[in-house]
């Protein structure tokens, strides 16, 4: 009769959001993106910092995301090789009540995201928040009184495309949340005379935080300032940009995938049953380290998977779990020996929570803590587009710091492996 060893060596490799140095962007939108010429304004932005933006664009004033459905846009999306596709409803429409936006903007909203995964497999898509007007909506606001003052409008501008991303599975590129952040903290004039339209600080403040969300880098670093603001308002901007969309690159981003593995006996002894738990991810590929390979759907958030080996031997199980060219790899080692009936002592992962990084945001140093009886085995931190950086030694005690200072201000994610499970998260040098 064959016995299974359970020994848990879990390793996570990082497959990260798609942020380059040379990055392709699209931007689908209007007369708010074409203003003052957003793209060019975020190219030259990245240029300074030795980073290449290249792009293409479509942005009729008062374009819709219905009419984007129709027009030229689509043509563009189905070149295909696009990084970052950035999608700009019009102005007002997001605002407007609930009946109507999901009748006239959501519909188009998901049409175009799928678009860009249908001809682009691996772009990004990203919604671009937009701001209230100055002072509301007023030719609005009788039909629906919230759009009566710039927070009201704002407000609901935020939900729709915070609502859009989490439900389309999109980036959001928070740029209405800059200027809330702004006209609270600054006297910087933002809107053109028309209370609209983006002065030239109001689009380098969208500037400095697409930079930031296409390039994962911080924009209290960005070298490039329009000529016509001063030094101090340019740094103002870059400050909201850092502390509203870099700060919160987690909140913004897509989900990265995440999958655990866990292993036990079945009820024939000569099975083991592989379970997982699942999150942000639409597909999983298995490598039973037998030369068994297969691949399955992962819609649902628990799967348990029984493999029989007919040799004994030392097996590395290696599990992948995908969406949109995003990518979590757990493996975990299995020894199959002929024993006598035996128990078998199973060690299960703790749950992530149990696990924290502080501070974070940090400067220099991080502390990774663990509950007591957890012993780490590996710190691996990576860039977020994949590149490994560097690995640690952890220590024995429930408490490891890690001295981060050499590395440049940017966002990570660091991979904590133990005896029990792994632990990834997003960390953001400042």
């Amino acid at each position: 009769m064959k016995q299974f060893i359970i020994t848990l060596a879990l390793i996570a490799a990082i497959g990260g959001v798609n942020a380059q140095q040379n990055i392709r962007v699209l931007f689908i939108g209007n007369s708010y993106t074409y203003v003052n010429d957003l793209p060019q304004m975020t190219a030259d932005i990245a240029a300074s910092m030795g980073d290449h933006l290249e792009y293409n664009s479509n942005t009729p004033g008062g374009c819709t995301f219905r009419q984007h459905c129709s027009n030229q846009s689509i043509q563009l999306i189905q070149q295909g090789q696009w990084d970052v596709v950035v999608l700009q409803e019009q102005s007002q429409l997001p605002s407007f009540p609930q009946q109507q936006v999901e009748n006239q903007v959501f519909p188009y909203a998901q049409q175009l995201v799928a678009a860009v995964y249908h001809y682009n497999p691996c772009a990004e898509p990203m919604f671009y928040m937009t701001w209230g007007r100055k002072n509301g909506d007023a030719g609005n606001a009788p039909f629906f009184p919230v759009l009566g003052s710039y927070e009201g409008m704002d407000s609901m501008l935020c939900l729709r495309y915070t609502y859009m991303a989490q439900t389309y599975d999109a980036s959001l590129s928070p740029v209405g949340r800059v200027w809330n952040y702004l006209r609270h903290n600054s006297n910087i004039e933002l809107y053109q005379s028309d209370e609209s339209h983006p002065s030239l600080a109001g689009t380098y403040a969208a500037a400095c935080t697409f930079y930031s969300m296409l390039f994962l880098r911080d924009p209290d670093s960005i070298r490039y300032t329009p000529s016509s603001l001063s030094d101090d308002q340019a740094r103002q901007i870059r400050n909201a940009a850092h502390n509203v969309a870099f700060l919160n690159l987690q909140q913004w981003k897509r989900p990265l995938p995440n999958v655990e593995l866990y292993a036990t006996i079945g009820n024939d002894s000569s099975e083991i049953v592989f379970s997982t738990i699942v999150q942000q991810a639409d597909s999983l590929f298995w490598n039973f380290g037998d030369g068994t390979t297969f691949s399955m759907s992962a819609h649902s958030c628990g799967i348990s998977v029984p493999h029989r080996y007919a040799l004994t031997g030392t097996y590395d199980v290696e599990l992948t779990a995908s969406r949109h060219c995003l990518t979590d790899t757990t493996k975990l080692k299995v020894t199959v020996v002929a024993v006598p009936d035996t128990t078998v002592t199973i060690v299960r992962s703790p749950s992530s929570d149990a696990i924290s990084v502080t501070p974070n945001p940090f400067t220099d140093r991080v502390n990774i803590h663990t509950p007591p009886g957890t012993n780490i085995t590996g710190i691996t931190l990576f860039a977020t587009n994949g590149k490994q950086y560097a690995t640690f030694k952890p220590h024995t005690s429930s408490t490891t710091e890690i001295d981060l200072s050499a590395l440049p201000a940017n966002a990570y994610i660091i991979v904590v492996r133990t005896d029990r499970g792994t632990f990834r998260s997003r960390i953001i040098k400042l």
